[in-house]
């Protein structure tokens, strides 16, 4: 199963960048996982109108079998041995790219809600879209370590 994780945006923070591509370093040796960055949307002031400009770049991106999972808060909050078993399931079920998207300043529109397959939660709390980049790569790469039974997780 290939895994994408897609974002809004450039990274601006030099430590999450070094986070997360450390983390997408060691997800390689289990699956392939690769960013996809789509760019922000400039010159538009209003949050209505970036969320529907967003929309329209994400889904142009989907191909029909794409399996889309929206970081969101109104996602299911899974534990990490949960959230590696969801992730074992899918690749059970033969999904051949689930893609993990992190939304922008001001969240998804209801197109791209419409389109995603799933929603997780990473937390009640609210992170900007800048540190969950390197808190989900982190977890990615716990789950894979769960499923194949290695040491970097203690239950």
């Amino acid at each position: 199963m290939k895994v994408e994780i897609w974002w809004i945006g450039k990274t601006f923070q030099d430590f999450t960048e070094k986070g997360y591509h450390e983390y997408v370093r060691r997800i390689q040796k289990f699956t392939s996982v690769s960013i996809v960055e789509i760019p922000d949307i400039k010159g538009q002031s209003q949050p209505s109108h970036i969320k529907n400009m967003e929309a329209d770049k994400i889904i142009g991106k989907l191909k029909t079998d794409d399996y889309l999972i929206l970081l969101d808060e109104r996602g299911t909050n899974f534990s990490s041995v949960e959230f590696a078993a969801y992730l074992q399931k899918k690749e059970n079920q033969a999904v051949k790219k689930i893609i993990f998207l992190i939304g922008g300043a001001y969240g998804f529109d209801e197109k791209v809600y419409k389109r995603a397959n799933d929603k997780i939660s990473l937390s009640k709390m609210t992170y900007s879209h800048q540190l969950i980049r390197l808190i989900f790569a982190e977890q990615l790469y716990r789950a894979y370590t769960i499923i194949n039974n290695l040491p970097y997780h203690n239950e």
